[in-house]
């Protein structure tokens, strides 16, 4: 296997940081947004906010261009679901990339075939199943094209059980994306 580019290492290292910041606050949490900004650029713009930086942070983003700091989003715009909020959502050209956390319920594919249509009924039987496997999601995105993904799940709830890599979840993967073009 091939060493990842300076960019992918980057969003990854961002995604792992901003999974275990989540993961500090436990479950049934909301949705939460990322922006993410190369720190080099952000520390020529804003030199002051070097202070605020853990000197390792500092280190890391003076030795790596690709570095990021990621910067959460606060007072999200109200929307009925995590599709309208992230089709909501742009960023300006200083941003290089976002990320997103969010919590889901998963069942088993034979499971799923067997839900109601209806959507209460759905729900119930979703809430009620007993293969039914709570997840918190993770999914970054930079402008120039890398994607990755960290994906914890409340049955096995430690840090180094995060399944990680490039594409797990593609439907949000590319939901992402789409805020940034």
């Amino acid at each position: 296997m091939s060493e990842p580019t300076p960019a992918l290492a980057a969003l990854a290292g961002s995604v792992r940081e901003i999974e275990q910041h989540v993961a500090e606050a436990g479950w049934d949490g909301p949705v939460r947004v990322f922006a993410l900004v190369r720190t080099q650029a952000m520390l020529e713009t804003e030199p002051g906010l070097a202070a605020q930086l853990d000197p390792e942070v500092l280190a890391a983003a003076t030795s790596d261009p690709a570095h990021l700091t990621s910067v959460e989003q606060e007072e999200l715009p109200a929307a009925p679901d995590l599709e309208t909020l992230l089709a909501g959502l742009s960023w300006p050209s200083t941003v290089d990339g976002m990320a997103v956390t969010v919590e889901r319920v998963v069942l088993p594919p034979a499971a799923e075939e067997a839900m109601p249509q209806d959507t209460d009924a759905a729900l119930e039987y979703l809430l009620a199943h007993p293969e039914r496997q709570d997840v918190r999601l993770v999914v970054g995105a930079l402008r120039d094209g890398p994607s990755w993904c960290a994906v914890r799940s409340r049955a096995n709830d430690s840090a180094d059980q995060v399944g990680q890599g490039p594409d797990l979840v593609p439907g949000l993967v590319a939901a992402v994306r789409s805020t940034l073009d």
